[in-house]
């Protein structure tokens, strides 16, 4: 499985883009590991640096209700 930012050819990601940021929150509002969404590493960290801001912000959730 290829990086889902890579294919897209997306160089930085935007935490106020809470669409695309749902995608790699668990039901739960955990962040989900590599293994799971096949996000290579480099994106990974821009990931859960985004969705922590997110978060900081209000725009996603820090638990599920």
């Amino acid at each position: 499985m290829q990086c889902y930012f890579c294919q897209k050819n997306i160089k930085e990601i935007d935490f106020k883009d809470t669409e695309i940021l749902s995608r790699f929150i668990s039901s739960l509002a955990k962040i989900r590991a590599r293994k799971r969404t096949g996000v290579c590493a480099s994106h990974q960290r821009k990931l859960a640096k985004a969705i922590k801001r997110a978060r900081h912000l209000g725009l996603l959730p820090y638990t599920a209700k």
